[in-house]
């Protein structure tokens, strides 16, 4: 598997509810969900290169997947 980036928002989502399958993504903070994410083992990007448009795009598919499993 290649390394998790800001673009593979599917990936990273799928990672974060592995992680945190307790957790609804939308009572995450985006500060937190920063953090989660850069935290993740195959996270290679910049964490500077972070957006808000990023991180809603990952919060979402990340509900996407918790709404699937619940």
């Amino acid at each position: 598997m290649q390394g998790l980036t800001w673009e593979t928002a599917e990936d990273i989502a799928l990672a974060l509810y592995e992680r945190h399958p307790e957790v609804d993504p939308l009572t995450v903070r985006f500060t937190d969900l920063h953090k989660w994410v850069t935290q993740l083992e195959d996270f290679e990007d910049d964490p500077a290169k972070s957006t808000e448009g990023r991180l809603e795009a990952i919060q979402m598919a990340w509900h996407e997947e918790y709404e699937e499993n619940s």
